[in-house]
C-alpha cells in the first residue's frame, strides 16, 4: 500500500505527519509527503527514507519579516497555493491508496483524492480548529475580525470567510477535472469525520452534533538525540534554568528580553532558544545561555519551566516532561487555545502578549515556579499518551483493508 501525506507550515505542522509516516512504514506502507521545500524538511525526510514532494514557497521565507504579510499578500499566497496544489497533488497521489491532509491550507487535497478515487482523511492538531459550540474559531490572519460573540455565529462567519477566499479557485479547478462545485469549502475540506491528533487529556474534544471526530492522540516520535556538551555543562553548573523560546514565531522584540529579566528577578538562570527569530542573549552574564535546535524531550525534563508561544508540539512536549509552562501566545492559529489549556489545567500561566506588563510577567513566573504548579504538571505529564501516531497508522491501514 502507498499513502500520500500532505501539509504546509512550520516544523510544528510537519513533524506530526513525519511521526505518522514512520508508524505507517513500520506497518509496511510506502509513504510520500507533500510539504514545504525548506531544506530542514527535505533533510528530515531523506534521513527517514521518505520521498518529499515540495509544494509552495519555503515557509522560512514567509516567516522572515518582523510582521505578517498584508491581507492582500496573504490572499494572493492562498490563491496561488490552491493552484500549486492542483498542479502537484495529482502526480504525488498517483498510485496511492489514501491521502491524509493536515490543516485547512490543504484546500485541493479532497478534490484530488475524489478525482483519483482514493481514501481521504483530514487531520487537525488542535480541537479549536474544528467547528464546535464550545469554542470560537482560531484567529485567521488577513481576514476580517468578526463582529459577534456567539460561537456558532462565529463559525458561520468563519465558513463565509473561507468561501470568500477559496470557493472560486477551488470550484474552478473542480470543474476542470469533472467534479461538482462545493458550497461550503471549509466543511468540504474537514469532512464530517475529521481526525484529531491531540492528546485527550491535554486537548480533549467535546462531542458536537454533526461532527464525528476521531481523536487518535497526538502524533509524535521519541527523540533519542543527546544534548550538546556545552548545554550539558551549563545545566550541570547550577539549578535548573527556565527555557525561553518561540520556535518559528517572531515575537515582539522586547518580549524575550522582558521574560529574561522577570526570570532573573525570581532568582533563576535562563536558557534562550534562538529559533527562527534568531533571539540572542540579553547580556554577557553567565546565568544565561543561548541554544539552537536541540532535543526538547531531553531538555524539558531538566528545566524549571518552559516559556513559549503556545505551539501544539511545544505545549505537549513540556507537558509530557512535567515542566510548568508560561505561554505568551501570538494571536495566530491555535496558540491562544493552548495557552488557555495550560491555564485551565493549572500547569502554568497564560499571558496576553499585546497587554504584557512587568507585573503580569512576575505574577506568571511566581505561579509557574511554585512547588504546587510543578506537582500538578508532573502529575498531568504521567497521564499523557505517547501512542497517537501508532493508533492513527493502524486505523488508516484498517480502513484501507476494509475498503479493499
Amino acid at each position: 500500500m502507498r499513502v500520500l501525506l500532505s501539509t504546509y507550515g512550520t516544523r510544528g505542522d510537519v513533524e506530526p505527519l513525519v511521526a505518522l509516516a514512520v508508524r505507517l512504514q513500520e506497518l509496511g506502507v510506502e509513504v510520500r509527503m507533500c510539504a514545504p521545500p525548506d531544506e530542514e524538511f527535505a533533510q528530515r525526510l531523506a534521513g527517514l527514507g521518505m520521498q518529499l514532494v515540495p509544494v509552495g514557497p519555503p515557509v522560512r521565507e514567509l516567516m522572515r519579516g518582523a510582521t505578517l504579510p498584508s491581507a492582500a499578500e496573504l490572499s494572493r499566497y492562498r490563491t496561488e497555493m490552491v493552484d500549486t496544489q492542483f498542479d502537484v497533488f495529482p502526480g504525488a497521489a498517483d498510485g496511492c491508496d489514501a491521502l491524509v491532509a493536515a490543516g485547512l491550507a490543504q484546500i485541493a487535497a479532497r478534490s484530488v483524492a475524489e478525482a483519483a478515487g482514493i481514501h481521504y482523511v483530514y487531520a487537525s492538531y488542535s480541537a479549536v480548529n474544528l467547528p464546535s459550540p464550545y469554542h470560537a474559531p482560531p484567529p485567521r490572519p488577513g481576514w476580517p475580525e468578526p463582529d459577534a460573540t456567539d460561537n456558532l455565529t462565529l463559525w458561520d462567519l468563519d465558513a463565509e470567510n473561507v468561501n470568500a477566499q477559496f470557493a472560486e479557485p477551488l470550484n474552478g479547478h473542480r470543474a476542470a477535472i469533472g467534479l461538482r462545485p462545493v458550497d461550503n469549502v471549509r466543511d468540504h475540506v474537514y469532512t464530517d469525520q475529521p481526525w484529531l491528533a491531540a492528546d485527550p487529556v491535554l486537548g480533549a474534544w467535546r462531542e458536537t452534533p454533526g461532527l464525528d471526530v476521531i481523536q487518535t492522540g497526538a502524533w509524535g516520535l521519541p527523540d533519542e538525540r543527546p544534548l550538546p556538551a556545552e548545554l550539558l555543562t551549563f545545566l550541570d553548573a547550577g539549578t535548573p534554568p527556565v527555557y525561553v523560546g518561540f520556535g518559528s514565531m517572531r515575537p515582539a522584540p522586547d518580549i524575550a528580553r522582558r521574560a529574561v529579566e522577570a526570570i532573573r528577578a525570581q532568582g533563576h538562570r535562563v536558557l534562550v532558544s534562538r529559533g527562527w527569530a534568531d533571539l540572542d542573549l540579553v547580556d554577557g552574564r553567565d546565568d544565561c545561555f543561548a541554544i539552537g535546535e536541540v532535543n526538547h524531550q531531553r531538555l524539558f525534563g531538566r528545566v524549571a519551566a518552559v516559556v513559549h508561544h503556545g505551539g501544539a508540539g511545544t505545549t505537549l512536549t513540556a507537558a509530557r516532561a512535567g515542566a510548568p509552562q508560561v505561554v505568551v501566545p501570538l494571536q495566530l492559529a491555535d496558540n491562544p487555545y493552548w495557552a488557555g489549556r495550560v491555564a485551565d489545567l493549572d500547569i502554568g500561566a497564560a499571558l496576553d502578549a499585546p497587554t504584557l506588563t512587568t507585573e503580569s510577567l512576575n505574577v506568571a513566573f511566581k505561579t509557574a515556579l511554585s512547588p504546587e504548579t510543578r506537582a500538578r504538571a508532573k502529575a498531568l505529564g504521567a497521564k499523557l499518551r505517547t501512542d497517537g501516531a501508532a493508533v492513527a497508522a493502524n486505523r488508516l491501514l484498517d480502513d484501507l483493508v476494509r475498503k479493499r
